[in-house]
């Protein structure tokens, strides 16, 4: 029992130092620049390629050529020994004559004339030993390896073959084929082999193997190159433009906003590029924004908070007296304060999404009616018309409170852009899978441009008429907001001159869709609540 802390020890141990190890390749890889990794990584892929290449031919050579060479060897030690059986007939043609007759039993053994096709083979092909046997008494009649005592050739016919001297290897070294007469008879067999070689190849298949072998290095030597300086070339290609995106994102850093990347193309490099630049236009045009913004609510704050500060000066001097106007005169101010400080607060719980949805069916033309109509005082005042349109059972799954005021404030963007005398539509209608609540109006309009940015936030369209009227571009943001929480979307649409409609799109009430979605938000309840549960379990 005392050994198994050891070896889980010893095991932990093992693990750390295999885990340092690759934290050092890693960090000694990625130490490099990207382009040597690339072109490192092109040039072992290349070795690997060579690799894979040479060990193929390794074994087309061990395996398929070498039987291939051993067959053509086979092949010439048949054809050689058919041709010594032709000769020995011919030259004991009496004799075997004899034995078809009866007249004979033995079969006369091999002669040195006899084998005289095998050292015609010897000379077709010199880099080959060539070994005849003779059966009926189990010796060598001819074999190329030898030399003959008096210098002669070694089937001299004078016979006097030296038998010592033999450089024929072992059986499973050479290919041999069986002298056979018509008969059947076998009277000798005939033993080929290649000096130097234990696989039956022959001095020109050596020579074909080793060119081969030196031609394979010569292009593993080329493909490395190759590989490698088209792995530099790609990496350059690859590197340039991620640097022109990274020197752009420095300039924009030193406070340049107008810097772009401005890539061409279609590739993903490219397209990164120009998502880069349309972030970068949204920056800046941001950050314009809330210096507007600054403008706007120092302005808007200025002005109520200096009528209210004069009125209480002048009353605390006796100036004034405190008496009702007075005082409404202040409230008037301070309601105005309030409803700047709300509005923008509203916008940014509802972009932090830290206001929760209270999602419930909805008849979207049950909760729009009593809206219009306690909006139909402060429209008539302003010297406009409003009518409603709804149709019946349009039911959606949403917050009431938010769809009533994402309607409530494009009621109020209409009458505010709505000269009178004017009319202002709000109508309710189902789709196949969207309910849509517009709000049409015969005002100002807007032109492409405009409608592009009208839902950003703080943006105004005719600076000055907007400010008089008391806007400040939170409005619309809001029901963008909204809208999106709804998974929805919102429709403009208008020309100058010639009014707007803004139309916004929600999902239809799906049973189960909304089955599916609650079902979601419960995991990721228990799922937050189960690791909140483990964060405490752990202090």
């Amino acid at each position: 029992m005392a050994s198994e802390p050891k070896q889980a020890s010893g095991k932990k141990k093992r693990a750390d130092e295999e885990g340092s190890a690759r934290s050092r390749f890693h960090d000694w890889f990625y130490g490099f620049s990207y382009t040597t990794r690339v072109t490192v990584t092109f040039a072992l892929v290349a070795i690997m390629t060579v690799v894979v290449a040479m060990g193929v031919l390794s074994y087309v050579w061990e395996e398929h050529f070498q039987a291939y060479t051993r067959e053509n060897v086979q092949q010439l030690a048949e054809a050689t020994a058919e041709n010594i059986a032709n000769r020995y007939e011919h030259s004991n043609s009496a004799t075997l004559d004899a034995i078809a007759d009866g007249d004979r039993v033995s079969y006369p053994s091999l002669s040195i004339d006899d084998v005289q096709p095998a050292e015609s083979a010897h000379m077709l092909q010199p880099g080959m030993g060539i070994q005849v046997v003779s059966s009926s008494t189990d010796t060598v009649v001819y074999d190329s390896s030898r030399a003959s005592s008096n210098g002669d050739s070694p089937n001299s016919k004078s016979g006097n073959i030296d038998s010592t001297g033999s450089f024929a290897p072992g059986n499973d070294d050479m290919a041999s084929a069986q002298i056979t007469l018509d008969d059947g008879k076998t009277v000798g067999v005939v033993n080929m082999w290649v000096y130097g070689s234990d696989l039956l190849l022959s001095k020109a298949d050596q020579e074909f193997r080793m060119q081969s072998y030196q031609g394979m290095a010569l292009a593993a030597v080329l493909s490395v190159a190759l590989a490698s300086l088209i792995g530099v070339l790609f990496a350059r290609g690859l590197v340039r433009p991620i640097n022109r995106i990274t020197k752009t994102a420095q300039e924009i850093k030193e406070g340049n906003l107008s810097a772009r990347v401005n890539l061409e193309g279609k590739d993903e490099i490219a397209e990164m590029g120009k998502t880069f630049d349309a972030m970068a236009e949204s920056v800046e045009s941001n950050q314009e924004l809330e210096r507007r913004l600054t403008t706007d609510v120092a302005h808007e704050l200025r002005t109520p908070l200096m009528a209210i500060q004069s009125t209480v000066e002048a009353i605390m001097d006796g100036v004034f007296e405190a008496d009702e106007e007075r005082l409404n005169t202040i409230d008037a101010e301070v309601q105005r304060l309030s409803r700047l400080v709300d509005a923008i607060l509203k916008l940014s719980r509802l972009e932090s999404r830290s206001t929760p949805m209270n999602e419930e069916v909805v008849d979207v033309g049950e909760l729009i009616k009593p809206l219009v109509m306690s909006h139909e005082a402060f429209v008539n005042d302003a010297g406009l018309t409003l009518e409603y349109q709804a149709e019946p059972d349009v039911i959606v799954y949403g917050d009431r409170d938010m769809l009533r005021q994402a309607t409530a404030n494009l009621i109020s963007n209409a009458v505010r852009y709505t000269p009178a005398p004017g009319k202002i539509t709000v109508t309710v209608k189902s789709g196949d899978v969207m309910a849509a609540i517009a709000v049409r109006d015969t005002g100002i309009g807007l032109s492409p441009e405009e409608r592009r940015m009208v839902f950003k936030r703080f943006w105004r369209a005719e600076e000055s008429r907007q400010r008089q009227s008391g806007g400040l571009g939170v409005g619309l943001a809001v029901v963008k907001e909204i809208v999106d929480r709804h998974g929805g979307w919102v429709q403009v649409e208008g020309k100058k001159g010639e009014g707007a409609c803004f139309t916004i799109h929600v999902p239809l009430y799906d049973e189960e869709r909304v089955r599916a979605q609650k079902e979601k938000a419960n995991s990721k309840d228990r799922g937050a609540k189960a690791q909140a549960a483990k964060r405490k379990g752990r202090k």
